[in-house]
């Protein structure tokens, strides 16, 4: 969607594509709130900034239906299609890799009550396996905070997936996802 579609977009039709970059409400109205936006540039920091915000409550929130690093990706919705492509790096994942990371989010669930959450975009298995292991000796609220810093990367990712600039402003760059 362009840029000029997104601020001209009803508040519902806007929300619902915000949502599916991070699923809190209070967020998702700050950045409808927000618009007219002068710059795809301009959106994503506004919507960086408002995530500075994010509790732990939230957090729980915009996991609750998360799936699992590894794991298989149901739906077929806008969600479910970002998080897939954003986990295409583990089809190349070793069987060994694989299982850790099963193990591992089993772990994490049981130590932190809920799925633990990276930025798979860029990142190969190997290098998630390494940040959740060493996240699994992270303090609970250090945890969340790491979390919800990883939700927000992800949030401003799918953003800039979702929206270019508009064709009469091409001073807006894309950043590479």
């Amino acid at each position: 969607m362009e840029l000029d579609d997104f601020n001209a977009a009803d508040a519902a039709t806007a929300a619902a594509l915000v949502g599916v970059w991070a699923a809190i409400p209070a967020w998702i109205d700050g950045v409808v709130g927000g618009r007219p936006y002068p710059s795809v540039d301009a959106l994503a920091a506004e919507a960086a900034e408002l995530a500075q915000a994010w509790t732990r409550d939230d957090l729980d929130i915009a996991l609750a239906h998360h799936p699992r690093i590894g794991g298989k990706v149901e739906g077929s919705g806008a969600e479910a299609a970002a998080s897939r492509s954003e986990q295409s790096s583990m089809a190349d994942a070793t069987d060994d890799v694989a299982a850790r990371l099963a193990a591992g989010n089993i772990a994490y669930e049981e130590r932190f009550g809920r799925v633990f959450l990276i930025r798979a975009a860029g990142r190969s298995p190997e290098e998630m396996l390494a940040e959740l292991e060493r996240r699994l000796g992270n303090p609970d609220a250090a945890e969340a905070i790491e979390a919800a810093g990883q939700l927000a990367e992800i949030a401003v990712l799918r953003l800039r997936s979702a929206i270019t600039p508009s064709a009469a402003d091409p001073t807006s760059a894309r950043m590479p996802s």
